[in-house]
C-alpha cells in the first residue's frame, strides 16, 4: 500500500490527507526518502543547492504568551528582560553585512510596551541605514498582537509596516496549525484561523513569506497532516509562500515531551515534500539537527540548507546549539554531490 501511494505521488498525483497519515504511520523511511528525493529532483533538476547568510535578531525577550515550549521568553520584570537598543541592533547588522549577509530575521516576544509606531520607526531607521538588507521580520503572531494593542484591522497594521520597510514575513508562530494542539502548548497565542488569515492578507497585498512547522511534541500524526493541508490550501489560493521549513520541538523545562529523533525528522521532512506539491522550496533544519543530518536532508526532499545563521537564540535557549560557517555549509552541500549557491529570500541567486 505504501509503495503504491509513493509511486503515484512521484508521478504527480496529489496526496490526500488519509494517504499522508498512512505515510506518517509507516516506518518505510528509505522508501519515503527515495520518493521525496525523486519529487525534489523533478522540481529542481539543477545540481545547485542553496543557502543564504542572515542573522536572527530578537528585538525583545519579554512576552505575554509564555508558550510552554519556549525557554527564551520572560516577564517584563525579570532581571534578564531586554529591549534591543539601536546601537546594539546596528552593530549586529554591520557584522552581518561584513560577512556578506543580505537579510535580517527580526523576531521577538509579544511585549506590550512596543507599539506599532516603535516598529515603524525601527524599520525606517534600518532601511535608511541598510537599504540593501531585507527585513524578514515579525510573524503573523506579532501582527495579530499589534492589531489588538492598537485596536486596528490587520490590513492597516500590515500596510503601515510594509510602508515603513518590512520586506517579507517569516512563518514563525505556526507550530502546529490545530487549535487542539495550540490550546495545550500555547493557549495565549494566535489561533489557527487568525494565523492563516494574516498570512493570506499579507500575500494578497503582494507580500511573500515562508511557512514553518514545529512538530514532535503533543500533536498526533493526523494533526501534522492538518497543518500541512492548511498550508497547501492557502498556497493554492495565494501562491505567496516561498518555502516550507519543518523542525523538531526542542525540549523545554515547561513542556515534558521526549525529543524527536532523526528518524521522525527525516520522515516528516520527506512527507512535507510529497504533500506540499505547490511549494517549490523545502528547507533543511540543520540548526536543530546538526550539519550531518542537514546534509542527509538533501536526500529526503530538501533543496535548501537555510542560513549560515550568524546568531540564533530561541533554539539555543533549549540547549541545542549547532553552528556552521559559510565554508562548512558549502562543503556539506558539495559532499552530497551538489554545487552550493547563495540566494536571497526569494530564492534568487546572488553574486558570491
Amino acid at each position: 500500500m505504501i509503495q503504491a501511494i509513493l509511486d503515484e505521488v512521484v508521478c504527480g498525483k496529489r496526496l490526500t490527507p488519509d494517504e499522508a497519515e498512512a505515510l506518517f504511520a509507516s516506518n518505510e523511511l528509505a522508501r519515503l526518502g527515495a520518493a521525496a528525493n525523486a519529487v525534489c529532483l523533478r522540481k529542481h533538476p539543477e545540481r545547485r543547492r542553496t543557502y543564504n547568510i542572515d542573522r536572527n535578531i530578537n528585538y525583545t525577550n519579554v512576552c505575554v504568551c509564555r508558550c510552554r515550549f519556549c525557554n527564551f521568553s520572560c516577564d517584563a520584570g525579570d532581571p534578564e528582560a531586554y529591549v534591543i537598543s539601536r546601537e546594539t541592533l546596528f552593530r549586529k547588522i554591520d557584522e552581518t553585512v561584513a560577512l556578506g549577509g543580505n537579510q535580517i530575521l527580526l523576531q521577538g516576544g509579544l511585549n506590550p510596551e512596543l507599539r506599532l509606531e516603535w516598529f515603524e520607526a525601527l524599520f525606517r531607521a534600518m532601511q535608511a541605514r541598510y537599504p540593501q538588507v531585507n527585513i524578514h521580520g515579525l510573524t503573523p503572531t506579532e501582527i495579530w498582537y499589534l492589531a489588538q494593542l492598537e485596536q486596528l484591522p490587520y490590513r492597516t497594521v500590515i500596510e503601515r509596516l510594509k510602508a515603513a520597510g518590512l520586506g517579507t514575513l517569516p512563518g514563525g508562530g505556526a507550530e502546529i496549525l490545530s487549535d487542539a494542539v495550540r490550546n495545550q502548548v500555547s493557549p495565549k497565542k494566535i489561533p489557527t484561523s487568525q494565523w492563516l488569515e494574516i498570512m493570506a492578507l499579507w500575500h494578497t497585498l503582494g507580500g511573500r513569506s515562508s511557512a514553518t512547522m514545529m512538530f514532535g511534541h503533543v500533536e498526533t500524526f493526523r494533526q501534522r497532516v492538518e497543518h500541512l493541508d492548511a498550508i497547501r490550501q492557502l498556497q493554492d489560493r495565494t501562491g505567496g509562500f516561498t518555502a516550507f521549513i519543518p523542525w523538531t520541538y526542542q525540549p523545554s523545562k515547561f513542556l515534558s515531551c521526549p525529543k524527536s529523533g532523526t528518524f521522525d525528522y527525516l520522515k516528516t521532512l520527506a512527507i512535507s515534500r510529497l504533500y506540499l506539491d505547490n511549494i517549490s522550496n523545502i528547507q533543511a533544519s540543520w540548526v536543530t539537527q546538526g550539519l550531518k543530518i542537514g546534509r542527509l536532508a538533501l536526500r529526503f526532499g530538501a533543496n535548501d540548507m537555510g542560513s549560515v545563521m550568524i546568531e540564533e537564540n530561541v533554539v539555543a535557549s533549549c540547549g541545542t546549539s549547532f553552528r556552521a560557517t559559510e565554508s562548512q555549509l558549502r562543503q556539506a552541500i558539495r559532499e552530497e554531490g551538489y554545487e552550493p549557491g547563495r540566494r536571497n529570500v526569494f530564492y534568487e541567486p546572488v553574486e558570491e
